[in-house]
This record gives C-alpha cells, structure tokens and sequence, in this order.
C-alpha cells in the first residue's frame, strides 16, 4: 500500500470513531426518574437506586444513562412530566415518592416498562393485579406494613409520657390521607390522646398549622408520611425548632437535618430494590413476571442534639431501640 493510500485510510478511520462513540452512545438504555418530590431531599434515595442498578451490572454513563423529572411537591405536575419521559422513548420509568407518582406514570404508558418504589399498596391502588403477578407493565418495591400511627404514639409516648394532646400535621391531596388519618385516629382513641388534625398542602398553610397548634397547646406534632411533606423537610424541621415543639418524623432524613425522632420504613433499602428491578428489566424481563419485593426494614432514629434543646431526656429504653442515635 503506498503511504498516501495509507495516511487516507488511517484518516478516514479516525474520522469515524466519533461517529462509533456517538453511536454507542445513543445506544445506551435510558432509564427515566420521575418523583413527586424535590432532587435535593430525594437524593439518599436515588444513591440507593443507583446502588440496585449497580449491583445488577448497570452503572450510569457506562452501560445507561437516566433523566430525572421532579415535580417539586407539586401534583398536578406530574402527568405532564410522565408524558414527557414517554416522548423520550426510556426504556424504563421509575418512579418515586408515592403512589400519585405511580398512577401518573401508569396514566402516560401501558407499554414501557415502570418500577415503584414507596410504602403504599399497589394492589389497592390499582397498580397491580396482585403482589406475586403484577401483570402489565408495572412492578417495584413496597410495604403493605403502613399502619404505623400506634407504633408511633407509642414511641412519643415513651419519650413524653404525660403528653396528652397531639397535633397531626397531614397533606389532604395525599392518595393515602383517609388512610393516615384513620390510622392516626384510631391509634390516638387507643391510647387515650387527643389528636387534633391540621392539613396543610401548600408552605403556608405548613406555617398556619404550626401556628394553630401552638395556640392550641399541643404537646407534640406527628408528620404524616407523605411525599410533599416529605419534600418540605427543611421547613418543618426549622418550624418545630422555632416553636420548641417536640415533633415525631417518618423518615431518618428529618432527624438527620435536626429534627427530634423519626420512625418508619428504610425507603433506601427500598429504592435499592427498585434499581435491582430496573437493571433486570434492562436485561430483558418483564415487570409482569418480577413480583412486587416486600420490604420489612424500619428504623428508629433519635437526634440528641434536638432533644437537649427542647430539655428532654431520652430514656434508655428508646437509646437502646433506636438504629441510629445523632449526639
């Protein structure tokens, strides 16, 4: 071969592995995000799913890519953001926080495959068929164990044994509300506590029920686990602290930012089973065939910092139980 036939083709060649990368590239599955909630609270979570992916084989950038999508708290975004992920043609949708995620994605798609993961039961949100046979496109991680209302008075309990009024601070647009409420209800009529509900859907009307239920004189407020409340952490954590009330949490990430105590499910360990779904649906199954994991992790978080600034003492009986204790 003659030199310029040569440095030709060495040319060409080199002109054409871009175009291979690219093409690669393109090739990658995406995987689309779509939550009810905000990227910066929501971020141990999407580490968690991102652990799942990779315990599968799947890591971002090199065998996938993902696009996020985040209402930001704010419900009637989300079918639109759903639709949105449609158009990209993603190979799989996950959603979080909450079953109102879950429905908006099943309203936008029957055909791409989707993966929850949350505390709620898809079966009764008409997600699934059944927890064993999802059918469909649909399937993900949960936990049917959401009527914790009891176990956390108890625990309030426990840590204030003379409290007797009790506010619950609660989202009414919720698809759970009714349930939470009940819950909440009938554990109080248990227990003999008096609970006094405030609802609160929006930032202010969040500042309004504080407000109210310190005129009220409660002795502590519960946070219904829900994703909008769950997205205005910083907000009620500051509030609880400005008001010197004790405040009982559902999620670590609120004692973690210096809220009190918190109880409820691992939705890290929950996320993390969601990514191991999406990786294997990736690898070719099917979400009908994938029955829904049951998760039964829970944790007890307690921050003593927040505790000796309202002057509380944390019994010994509570530092033993809890999984983390934050000095």
């Amino acid at each position: 071969m003659k030199r310029r036939e040569f440095i030709t083709l060495l040319g060409g060649a080199a002109a054409a592995w871009p175009l291979v990368a690219r093409a690669q590239q393109a090739a990658m599955p995406v995987i689309g995000f779509l939550s009810s909630t905000s990227s910066d609270p929501y971020a141990p979570f999407v580490a968690a799913f991102m652990q799942g992916l990779k315990e599968v084989g799947f890591i971002e950038d090199q065998n996938f890519t993902i696009e996020y999508r985040w209402a930001d708290g704010q419900y009637d975004r989300l079918p639109a953001l759903a639709t949105d992920l449609v158009r990209r043609h993603v190979a799989v949708i996950a959603v979080g926080g909450g079953g109102i995620t879950a429905l908006a994605a099943k309203n936008a798609t029957s055909t791409i495959p989707i993966v929850f993961a949350f505390g709620s039961d898809p079966v009764k949100l008409g997600l699934v068929a059944s927890l064993n046979r999802p059918g469909g496109n649909i399937t993900g991680a949960s936990n049917l164990a959401v009527a914790l209302g009891q176990k956390r008075l108890e625990l309030l309990r426990d840590l204030l044994p003379k409290a007797v009024a009790i506010g619950f601070v609660m989202n009414p647009r919720s698809p759970n509300a009714a349930f939470d409420l009940s819950d909440m209800q009938t554990a109080a009529h248990t227990l003999g506590q008096q609970l006094t509900i405030l609802n609160a859907s929006t930032e202010r009307e969040i500042d309004t029920a504080f407000v109210t239920l310190v005129q009220q004189r409660v002795a502590a407020f519960v946070i219904q686990p829900e994703p909008f409340l769950f997205s205005q952490r910083d907000q009620l954590v500051a509030l609880a602290s400005q008001h010197s009330i004790p405040t009982f949490y559902f999620d670590r990430a609120f004692p973690a930012a210096g809220g009190l105590i918190s109880y409820g499910l691992d939705f890290r360990d929950v996320n993390r089973q969601a990514g191991i779904y999406a990786g294997r649906i990736l690898q070719g199954e099917k979400p009908a065939e994938l029955p829904v994991v049951q998760s039964a992790k829970f944790e007890l978080v307690i921050n003593l910092k927040t505790a000796r600034a309202l002057n509380l003492q944390v019994p010994d009986k509570l530092l033993a139980l809890a999984d983390e204790v934050i000095e």
